[in-house]
């Protein structure tokens, strides 16, 4: 396997791309930038939307959609919002064979469109909250692109809502982080996140608060793997989102933005691929169970085929590999870089046995087991090695985040993992220091570990590590 992709302990971002290829997950696209999601790829986002999608539900959230095109006077409507974005702006100048009135901006978030929507269908407190949430594709003109970490165009959801008071908008930017993106990133995708605040440099144009799950990888830098924003009054006056109070008065509405994307499948290939390939969680896993034919003939494929079924009417999706025309040592090889967690393999040896044979993609096992048995077995190795993968992650972000006092110890320990450091120690000047060596302030934690509300209280920790 070593000759299929590069060790990722000699070059990372090579073995990074080369699996992405391997495993046939994506493809560059032809604009640059842009990238092609294969199925292989699709199926793992289509599996992560759908666990997105419930959890979002679940807190209330409702899916519409907005427009690809935004005139670009919306933006200009919020100064810090457009100041933010006009680096990535695309902007469309011409269309129909004319030069358009007004320049439209192809969409890079839609606070701007939904706010103005926001403003048309809100009247009265009884409208509130309003819960908004879309799937949508987005374009951020990316000048050093990498597929699904950053690319000129991708794939996320955006949620948008408005609420009556700062409390409740508060509350939901919380619920929204913890019940739906951390829950989501920890027992699904297995990645045990980091969940902060973000300092003000950091922070999402203008919001004003920002929250984040940061995710260690395999190389101990951090990805941002979602964000939930607190937007205050900030769009909600500059698009005239108002409502009659209960009381008779007319009052802003506050609201909140967040967001997830495609990003996050770069950060699964990131924080447990090894060097044989993609381990894909078995919780999020498309096939959790992989039945292959080793050999044709002596009743294999009628063993295979009842496993299938077997393991289908437990619950367990399946999918059936019987290309014998194919060598059998390509087609593992396949299986392994594409990560299924389980692969039930049936040749006439084993079967002349009564046996199949297990093996397990997290440690590489592989257990000659009772054909009666497969079923049970293959159930306990995905709740086993779901919680195996957690755990090897949150071990591996253990070993390399360091506890330090000075911010030059924080920017020595970023070149190999995290620090750990009293914020009072690094402070804005500090924190600009670092980003002038490529250092970030990933979040800001209380000490207790919770999520503060402010970057001016007493005793913060900061996270500090270079990012992707």
């Amino acid at each position: 396997m070593a000759r299929v992709l590069t060790p990722r302990a000699e070059d990372f971002p090579r073995w990074y791309q080369d699996l992405i290829a391997k495993a046939k997950l994506a493809d560059n696209g032809p604009v640059r930038g842009t990238m092609v999601i294969r199925p292989a790829g699709y199926a793992i986002w289509e599996r992560m939307q759908a666990e997105m999608d419930a959890r979002i539900k679940a807190a209330g959230a409702e899916n519409a959609y907005f427009p690809l095109f935004i005139p670009e006077s919306y933006l200009k409507r919020e100064a810090e919002h457009v100041e933010g974005f006009s680096p990535e702006l695309a902007v469309v100048t011409h269309g129909g064979g004319k030069q358009l009135a007004e320049p439209v901006v192809v969409r890079p978030t839609s606070e701007t469109v939904i706010g103005e929507f926001m403003a048309k269908w809100i009247d009265s407190y009884r409208d509130l909250p309003l819960l908004l949430n879309q799937w949508a594709n987005v374009v951020r003109w990316e000048l050093r692109p990498r597929i699904f970490l950053r690319t000129s165009e991708f794939l996320w959801q955006e949620g948008h809502t408005a609420h009556a008071t700062r409390s409740d908008a508060q509350a939901y930017a919380r619920k929204i982080l913890h019940e739906a993106y951390e829950d989501l990133m920890v027992n699904v995708l297995a990645i045990p996140v980091v969940v902060g605040l973000k300092t003000t440099r950091e922070r999402f144009a203008g919001a004003t608060a920002t929250f984040t799950c940061e995710g260690m990888m395999g190389d101990g830098k951090a990805l941002q793997l979602g964000t939930s924003h607190e937007l205050g009054q900030n769009f909600a006056k500059a698009f005239d989102i108002s409502y009659s109070s209960a009381e008779g008065g007319r009052e802003h509405a506050w609201t909140t933005s967040w967001g997830t994307s495609t990003r996050m499948l770069g950060g699964l290939i990131m924080a447990h691929g090894d060097d044989n390939g993609l381990r894909v969680p078995p919780r999020l896993a498309p096939v959790q169970a992989y039945v292959m034919v080793v050999k044709a003939g002596e009743g294999v494929g009628e063993a295979a085929a009842k496993l299938l079924d077997a393991l289908r009417d437990a619950g367990v999706r399946v999918a059936l590999d019987d290309r014998t025309d194919t060598p059998f040592g390509r087609r593992a090889v396949d299986a392994e870089l594409r990560g299924y967690p389980v692969r039930v393999e049936v040749g006439p040896r084993d079967l002349a046995a009564g046996n199949a044979v297990v093996v397990r993609r997290t440690d590489g096992s592989k257990s000659p087991t009772p054909l009666a048995e497969v079923v049970g077995a293959v159930l306990a190795a995905l709740e086993t090695d779901q919680r195996a993968l957690h755990d090897q992650a949150l071990a591996h972000r253990e070993s390399r985040t360091v506890e330090v006092a000075t911010l030059a110890e924080a920017i020595e320990a970023a070149a190999t993992g995290w620090a750990r450091v009293p914020w009072s120690a690094v402070g804005v000047a500090g924190e600009a220091e670092a980003n002038g060596q490529g250092v970030t302030v990933r979040c800001l934690l209380r000490a207790d570990g919770s999520v503060p509300d402010s970057e001016d209280e007493p005793d913060l920790v900061a996270i500090l590590a270079r990012a992707y």
